[in-house]
């Protein structure tokens, strides 16, 4: 994984994962294109991994907080992002 200051969720391919740390809490979230989102780390809203998506505008950034939706229904808004660390899908070989 490697450390970031900020992370545009619509340009992240499908398939990469977030580590975000923040202030109170500990999330996993993993892209699943554009602002789709499969996040766990809080263990009242989402203690396994939950659908979700990123809210306007897709980006998450060190030292602001994190706004998401679960299951088009529940907005969440985290405490302050304190470390944020992103890992892209690796590219899948094919043999022809």
């Amino acid at each position: 994984m490697t450390s970031a200051e900020f992370v545009d969720c619509t340009g992240l391919p499908a398939g990469s994962l977030l580590d975000v740390e923040t202030k109170n809490r500990h999330h996993q979230i993993e892209c699943l294109g554009g602002s789709a989102i499969r996040v766990c780390g809080h263990p009242e809203y989402c203690p396994t991994p939950v659908r979700g998506r990123v809210l306007d505008p897709c980006l998450i950034e060190r030292g602001r907080h994190l706004h998401f939706l679960l299951e088009d229904r529940r907005p969440v808004t985290t405490s302050r992002v304190v470390r944020l660390r992103v890992q892209q899908p690796k590219p899948s070989s094919s043999i022809h």
